[in-house]
């Protein structure tokens, strides 16, 4: 039972740290392309990352198809590892604090999926006993 809590609790709050930065990236879309410039990236994914985020958050919380539901955890695993180094990278620290908490959030929700969820991740282990 604390299993299914947990996914859960780390379920919603990953997505909605998702949602919460797209909603970031519409209404302060000038702010966010200048951010990912500052990165080094190109400003238009501002557009993309509002579409890729809103998706995966859906993609997990609906989990319409299990495979679908697994390539938006490597999806959000990818951009939150790939971002936390790109701010680390341009030495601004502060910013990699989301993707860290982001991170553990998505690891918590990914190896308590199946117990709370009907049908199983083959890619997620099961303690033996």
């Amino acid at each position: 039972m604390a299993a299914n809590y947990t996914y859960w609790i780390s379920t919603a709050l990953l997505c909605l740290l998702y949602l919460a930065s797209a909603i970031m990236y519409v209404t302060r879309r000038d702010w966010a392309g200048q951010a990912l410039t500052d990165l080094g990236y190109p400003a238009y994914l501002v557009q993309v990352m509002i579409a890729v985020k809103v998706l995966g958050a859906a993609a997990i919380l609906s989990r319409v198809n299990v495979a679908l539901s697994d390539l938006a955890y490597a999806g959000m695993f990818y951009h939150l590892l790939l971002s936390g180094l790109a701010h680390l990278g341009v030495r601004k620290p502060g910013g990699a604090v989301p993707a860290a908490m982001g991170l553990v959030l998505l690891t918590t929700s990914f190896v308590t999926q199946n117990a709370a969820r009907e049908m199983p991740s083959p890619y997620v282990q099961t303690a033996v006993l």
